[in-house]
């Protein structure tokens, strides 16, 4: 399943890029792009387990970037 999730409060491209690899390195995730200017997530993960892995990400994306919040 594939699907794109507004950002708010991201501040920095780098902390987006570290966003995006800890993210690629979750269980379950085929592919994830985040994108700074647009503010925008775009992940393709397991459709029987999204939202547990959308928990993981929400979890590492707080590790990069505390104030960053995932809009779902």
């Amino acid at each position: 399943m594939k699907k794109k999730f507004k950002m708010q409060d991201l501040d920095c491209a780098n902390c987006a890029m570290k966003m995006e690899e800890a993210i690629k390195k979750i269980d379950g995730v085929n592919d994830a792009t985040i994108s700074f200017m647009a503010q925008k997530l775009t992940i393709d993960a397991d459709d029987d387990r999204f939202d547990s892995i959308m928990d993981q990400v929400v979890s590492e994306c707080r590790k990069v970037e505390p104030d960053c919040t995932i809009l779902r």
